[in-house]
């Protein structure tokens, strides 16, 4: 134990003891926690593991005494405060998985897209992709060296974790980030995205080839830097008809599943821990009960669900061979504790104790949601599991 307290890397130095401290006791809980990957597996486990979306976020005193002094990009991009906002939910709350902190969007800047957010109006791209020579222009860029200091962020996550708790990474997949790069940023219709992919649809699959090596290359060096599983987050693909779905995205995920499935770690400096062969890939977007049934053909292990559909009929969908996470309204957080536990035992018991399944929120965790309800209900997931 005392070796292990040695290991503790201060990220904080003004609050050395106490952070050392609080970490060192929180792993003392995790010796060995290897439930999240058993799930996603969909092997047996003592309890239902539990992780949320955005779980180091600015609900959390702590990430906002961080943000009042550094910008988001600078917060990201700056190793250290990546590694120390990822581990301070670990130090709170009693979950399953750590997730790197990070974005879905800086990996676009190395293939030459300018990338800002404004306060008030989230990620603006002041270049965005408005004709086929756009995207001819676009480069293909090594992750390595575009976004090194994420992949130096799992690696100093995974020297603190250890062996003992799961390290997620994560990407945009090629909808959401061809959305993004096509709008200029947010929007509600989409349209000039669906107007590229029916009007010029060879230009729509260069661009999405050139995202699904992007996001395939980007997958595997985070976890040839320690990450266990890989999150690929399709947050605007359910704005998208089934058939389209399946004719211009579902080829280009199913491709990049398929190389984190191919992938063999061949680092020499590999973190103990790493995600090696068939490392878990979690698919997730919001609005696709209705393409279920075809998500299953992604060849992710997991499907994360939204909160727009009951547990137990999600998973009829999509069949034995997938495993599932969810699917609490991140709303549910806000009102009373016996509403929150209520909600989330029904989501438990229409999980009826099956293998392969991940407690999780429909989408991220809210700013404002009070600290203490997060803390409860991952404990409520395990105590409720384990009967």
């Amino acid at each position: 134990m005392e070796d292990e307290r040695r290991r503790c890397f201060v990220l904080r130095p003004e609050n050395s003891d106490r952070t050392c401290g609080s970490l060192y006791l929180a792993l003392m809980r995790y010796r060995l926690n290897d439930r999240f990957l058993k799930a996603c597996r969909r092997q047996p486990a003592d309890r239902t593991p539990v992780w949320f979306m955005r779980q180091a976020g600015r609900y959390m005193p702590e990430y906002r005494a961080i943000r009042e002094r550094y910008g988001f990009l600078e917060m990201v991009k700056t190793p250290e405060l990546a590694a120390e906002i990822t581990l301070q939910p670990i130090r709170a709350f009693a979950v399953d998985a750590a997730i790197i902190y990070a974005d879905i969007l800086p990996p676009l800047e190395g293939m030459g897209l300018c990338l800002s957010y404004a306060k008030g109006e989230g990620p603006v791209i002041h270049n965005p992709l408005r004709a086929p020579a756009d995207i001819a222009a676009l480069a293909q860029p090594d992750p390595r060296e575009t976004v090194g200091y994420t992949l130096e962020a799992i690696r100093l996550v995974r020297r603190e974790l250890g062996a003992t708790l799961p390290l997620i990474g994560f990407s945009g997949a090629p909808f959401t980030l061809a959305s993004y790069a096509i709008e200029g940023g947010g929007s509600r219709e989409y349209r000039r995205t669906k107007q590229l992919m029916h009007r010029q649809p060879d230009a729509w699959h260069a661009l999405m080839a050139k995202l699904a090596r992007l996001v395939s290359d980007y997958a595997l060096a985070q976890l040839a830097a320690g990450a266990d599983a890989i999150q690929l987050f399709d947050s605007w693909a359910g704005a998208l008809a089934p058939d389209d779905y399946a004719e211009f995205v579902l080829p280009y995920v199913q491709q990049i599943v398929a190389a984190i499935k191919r992938h063999e770690p061949t680092t020499q400096d590999q973190a103990p821990g790493a995600g090696g062969p068939g490392a878990p890939v979690i698919y997730f977007g919001t609005d696709m009960s209705g393409m279920l049934g075809m998500l299953r053909h992604t060849g992710a292990d997991v499907v994360g669900l939204d909160w727009r559909i009951a547990l137990d009929d999600a998973w009829a969908q999509l069949g034995p061979g997938v495993a599932v996470q969810g699917n609490l309204d991140p709303h549910t957080l806000f009102g009373p504790w016996e509403a929150i536990e209520r909600r989330a035992a029904a989501i438990l018991d229409r999980a009826a104790g099956r293998p392969g399944h991940i407690f999780n929120l429909g989408h991220g965790i809210l700013t404002e949601t009070p600290v203490e309800h997060v803390a409860r209900l991952a404990d409520f997931v395990h105590e409720y599991s384990s009967h």
